[in-house]
């Protein structure tokens, strides 16, 4: 029996992806029915996909209220809201075009008066710190009176959300959150352990890999592929597309389904599914806690929270410090009041995993160890946890992966009809 629900799932599944691209299509909204939306994003890290993204998103602007844009902290760069300020003076060369399509464009200097700061650095342990300037606008936009959710599209790291929760648990009833994780959960580990831990309740699309069918898979023939889009569609489409195809030579753009979900006919419901994906039910958030280094032959879910806790012996020094080193980037340590340490880690992908501690703590530094990561397995899907009643992520139905990149067929399957889209949107910055 078991074999032959799964058997009956995975055609199900199979249907789904056959449907006419025209279900998901998406039309301008009636008036008074925008979504409100506040992107969030990591832009001017070493990902080109969060500029790309925000031109596509100012492309799209006029059938949405885009009520802010926060530069989030990240890995390895702090202040970012330069950028922001530069894809709108890019914007604002073409708002004379853009404004004859659509009088709903907002106005380059609307923009710039929404556009925030967020924190400089991620977050530690509880994973919430001091309001920003970012986080205290989630606030008072969530607290408007206006009967619409609010959207927070989650581009980068999590901090600014996770500190606005923190400060003024009340919004969360009016909040739909899309997160982009995969990778942003590896580094924003402390912010993610304290949502998935304080906010259950939170209504949250966790999107780890469905996100890679915008720019993996799919109908690539042509004009289609990557690199053939940017050098047939975006090349010389205006100040925006000059931006666009002067940061990378081909698509990602690896956020834009948290936008074209939000313009989806349902996005109430994650299972309806459209062009930003669609999800399941989410089983427990898999966090592991280890009181000594893994065994070799440890095997975690891939994107779990992991805590890896060490004793070190000898004395500490005046000023401990210790980093937990995977993939030649490192993750601070966060010593504890009986002389312990705590790292964490969260595997963005499945494949087998080194690490080591650099510190200047003889009883830390160089200890190293071992784990593999592997995908979610399709039963996971039927194992929905009720302490998460509103929360949703990745379908790992194989018939939905491409490659190793699960749900993302979800995506990819509406590539033609979202390319062809934006490359109308881009013509929109020629004169009419």
């Amino acid at each position: 029996m078991k074999n032959i629900a799964m058997k009956r799932r995975r055609l199900l599944a199979l249907l789904a992806i056959s449907l006419p691209l025209s279900a998901a299509a998406f039309a301008p909204p009636a008036a008074g029915s925008k979504p409100r939306v506040i992107v969030s994003t990591d832009i001017g890290g070493t990902d080109y996909d969060d500029f790309q993204s925000l031109v596509h998103l100012l492309l799209y602007a006029d059938m949405i209220e885009l009520e802010g844009m926060i530069a989030s902290p990240w890995g390895e760069g702090r202040d970012r809201k330069r950028h922001l300020l530069s894809i709108i003076d890019a914007y604002e060369k073409d708002y004379p075009n853009l404004k004859t399509w659509s009088k709903d464009y907002p106005t380059p200097a609307r923009l710039r008066s929404i556009s925030k700061q967020g924190g400089l650095d991620l977050a530690v342990p509880p994973g919430w710190g001091r309001p920003t300037e970012g986080s205290n606008w989630i606030v008072e936009r969530a607290r408007q009176p206006d009967a619409r959710p609010l959207w927070v599209l989650l581009w980068g790291g999590f901090e600014d959300l996770a500190q606005a929760l923190h400060d003024a648990p009340d919004i969360k009833p009016k909040l739909r959150v899309y997160m982009i994780g995969g990778p942003n959960k590896k580094w924003s580990n402390a912010a993610y352990d304290y949502l998935a831990r304080e906010h259950a309740d939170l209504w949250m699309i966790e999107n780890n890999s469905t996100y890679r069918g915008w720019f993996s898979g799919g109908d690539q023939a042509g004009d289609l592929g990557n690199a053939a889009f940017v050098e047939r569609h975006i090349k010389g489409a205006g100040a925006l597309g000059a931006y666009f195809a002067g940061i990378a030579p081909k698509i990602k753009m690896g956020d834009t389904p948290s936008l074209t979900y939000v313009l989806g006919a349902n996005p109430e419901n994650p299972a309806a599914g459209g062009w930003g994906g669609r999800f399941v039910r989410a089983w427990e958030r898999p966090r592991h806690v280890f009181d000594a280094p893994p065994p070799p032959d440890t095997v975690v879910e891939a994107f779990a929270i992991m805590e890896l806790v060490y004793r070190p012996a000898g004395t500490a020094p005046a000023s401990p410090r210790a980093s937990l080193v995977v993939d030649k980037q490192e993750f601070p340590g966060d010593p504890q009041p009986d002389g312990s340490w705590r790292f964490r880690f969260s595997p963005k992908e499945a494949k087998a995993w080194s690490y080591r501690i650099a510190s200047n703590h003889p009883g830390l530094d160089g200890q190293q160890g071992s784990f593999s990561s592997r995908n979610p397995a399709p039963e996971r899907a039927r194992q929905p946890s009720s302490r998460y009643p509103n929360w949703w992520t990745d379908d790992p139905d194989p018939a939905l992966s491409e490659g190793p990149d699960q749900g993302a067929r979800t995506v990819s399957r509406w590539r033609e009809a979202f390319l062809r889209d934006f490359a109308a949107r881009l013509r929109r910055t020629q004169p009419r």
